[in-house]
């Protein structure tokens, strides 16, 4: 009898510590983004992903035939999306891989079966995606056939010619995008780290005691950041190139454009680190801040897959990021031997984020 208080006071104890810890990690941000939010965002995404199918662009010649059964058949089809443009510019599109063929339905016999054969011009660098458009092809004549002409020929047959293009390999898609978050990263949970121990360790305080100027301080501690992350851009695609053959088109000034977009890209995310580091009262408060800069761009912004294989609705929002324009770019230098000049647009809209980041961080950082 007498040991039964004990144990009864022990469990009590027990429990006391169990609801306090409960309660501390309902109470840490991080804890809960970790471990609810982000989950849930992956589970989203990659789910989004794996009900769609794959979207196949592509073209229609000027000479193909609109006016029959099989081309209102192919354009319903929700994973082909049909581009109109001049056939000159498709073929260069063609050669690039931004578009999987040209199509030309062409009529052989109006009176006889088959009807039409549809001509498909398509090149080595759409060599991952033309099996998937003959499929929807032949899945589209199969479905006439079936529904139309169940005991007569088939309506239509496909001719497949490959022109020449470039190699497109998934290091030349994949790399950007992984370099483009590398900086991102870098920008985000750097800077928001370094200012914010500065802060709390008082040696931002101390510097006031110098003569050097505010402003100064800032410029220094970035171009620490800018340096630093710079040698790694260097190290990522000299890797990526001479080991993996990542395609650097015009050779060293590729490279150094890519450089720029890099030096461009970083100090612009910059801006969400110096906001991070405004509105993060405490180190533990700075991850989760910082990962809902980076998590959403990180799947959105076409790193690791286009942006075209998201459902319709989330497309805007994928373009809306700055990482998406910035990848972009960088894919437009490196592989099709666009220069900074023909990057005008993506440019522009990372300006823009630029702005709007250092008139809000601006506001929001704090020195003490």
């Amino acid at each position: 009898m007498n040991d039964s208080p004990k144990q009864y006071r022990q469990v009590v104890a027990m429990l006391a510590i169990a609801k306090a810890s409960l309660k501390s990690i309902f109470r840490s941000p991080s804890a809960v983004i970790f471990s609810f939010l982000f989950p849930i965002i992956f589970i989203l995404v990659f789910g989004f992903l794996t009900s769609t199918t794959p979207v196949i662009r592509v073209t229609f010649s000027e000479k193909s035939s609109t006016q029959n059964e099989l081309y209102k058949k192919l354009i319903e089809k929700s994973n082909l999306k049909i581009v109109t443009q001049p056939e000159k510019i498709s073929l260069q599109e063609l050669e690039k891989g931004h578009i999987t063929a040209i199509l030309n339905i062409k009529e052989i016999a109006p009176n006889a079966f088959p009807k039409y054969v549809v001509e498909i011009k398509t090149s080595t660098a759409a060599v991952d995606r033309i099996g998937i458009l003959q499929s929807i092809i032949q899945q589209a004549i199969t479905e006439l056939d079936l529904l139309n002409f169940p005991k007569r020929p088939t309506y239509a047959f496909m001719e497949k010619e490959t022109l020449p293009g470039r190699e497109y390999r998934t290091i030349d898609f994949i790399l950007p995008g992984q370099l483009g978050f590398s900086l991102l990263s870098a920008g985000v949970f750097g800077v928001a780290f370094i200012f914010f121990n500065l802060r709390q360790t008082l040696v931002l305080k101390r510097f006031f005691a110098t003569p050097i100027k505010r402003s100064y301080i800032v410029f220094g501690e970035g171009l620490g950041r800018i340096a630093f992350q710079m040698i790694t851009a260097v190290v990522i695609l000299s890797i990526g190139h001479f080991a993996f053959k990542f395609t650097l088109v015009n050779q060293w000034v590729t490279f150094l454009e890519l450089m720029v977009l890099s030096l461009v890209g970083l100090i612009v995310f910059m801006g969400f680190g110096f906001i991070v580091s405004g509105l993060a009262s405490s180190e533990s408060t700075i991850p989760p801040f910082a990962n809902l800069v980076t998590l959403p761009q990180f799947l959105l912004a076409g790193t690791f897959f286009p942006v075209e294989n998201f459902p319709t609705w989330l497309q805007p929002l994928c373009k809306i990021l700055p990482l998406t324009h910035l990848n972009q770019a960088m894919r437009n230098v490196a592989f099709e031997g666009a220069h900074l000049t023909d990057c005008g647009p993506q440019l522009q809209y990372l300006l823009i984020w630029g702005i709007i980041l250092y008139a809000v961080a601006i506001k929001v950082f704090r020195w003490e």
